[in-house]
């Protein structure tokens, strides 16, 4: 097993503020993974994505992609799915120049279809998506559908591994606050572990941050902001515990108010429990 350990985006102590600043930077303090942030949209041309991976390949640093927000496969207006698949696919080429293994991505909003004809909606735009980009040569990249962290939005842990096990180059990307958040604190790490072994991931992508939420009903929340680790809204030991039992390789990326930061000290805590990062 291995574990990935970085920050979503350019990392706060980062000296340099570009991608390939960042990369350096994150050898320099002892990360190995990044999420390369296109939330906003995607700025960073072919050319530069191709050269960080380079850089990122000689660094030893495992890179992800994250899509712009700007997303929502089950949109009733036709043009607004266009759109959004054109933003993931915008974002998947990128993710395939600079060898990054997945892109993830919101997949919409319930708005006021059903939950049924919103996870047909879903598949449907994720079949189409793998079928581009099977065309296109990026069919290794694999597209992650996050959990998410709001009662209107599509993305409850049992609805994205339904969509991963049925549209193949579809994989889970669990956001452990969102699921703290939409459950209005109740998070136990093993039941999730357990309801992610049918997909048999050879590897886990991940996000990890505290989170404040406001209560909706009951067990049922929605995020507002995220803390710092320190937080313990999750907490992270029991996390760091549930992975080294199970020796899950995975990927954490750090979405706390302190990036980079927090990534150290969930490195610190994996230390404090046995684990050797090579």
């Amino acid at each position: 097993m291995k574990i990935f350990l970085g920050p979503a985006g350019i990392p706060l102590g980062a000296p340099e503020k570009s991608t390939l600043g960042a990369l350096r930077y994150l050898a320099e303090v002892g990360l190995n993974a990044m999420e390369v942030q296109f939330v906003r949209g995607v700025a960073m041309s072919p050319e530069m994505a191709e050269e960080v991976g380079k850089e990122a390949e000689g660094l030893g640093i495992r890179l992800s992609v994250h899509c712009p927000y700007f997303v929502n496969l089950c949109s009733p207006e036709p043009e607004k799915v266009r759109a959004s698949e054109k933003r993931i696919l915008q974002s998947v080429e990128r993710a395939s120049r600079m060898g990054a293994g997945v892109a993830t991505f919101h997949p919409g909003f319930y708005g006021r279809l059903g939950r049924e004809e919103t996870l047909r909606r879903v598949k449907e735009g994720c079949s189409r998506l793998r079928g581009e980009m099977r065309k296109k040569g990026w069919g290794e990249v694999k597209l992650g559908l996050e959990t998410m962290g709001k009662q209107g939005s599509f993305g409850t842990l049992e609805e994205v591994v339904e969509v991963c096990g049925e549209v193949e180059g579809c994989i889970p990307v669990v956001d452990w606050a969102h699921l703290y958040a939409r459950a209005a604190g109740r998070l136990d790490y093993a039941e999730v572990f357990e309801a992610l072994k049918g997909l048999e991931l050879k590897h886990l992508h991940t996000h990890f941050t505290g989170v404040e939420f406001s209560v909706v009903g009951e067990g049922r929340g929605n995020e507002k902001h995220h803390l710092e680790l320190s937080s313990g809204k999750p907490p992270f030991e029991p996390l760091a515990r549930e992975i080294l039992r199970r020796k899950v390789e995975i990927t954490l990326i750090s979405e706390s108010p302190v990036l980079e930061q927090d990534s150290l000290r969930m490195k610190e805590i994996f230390r404090s429990l046995g684990y050797r990062f090579s």
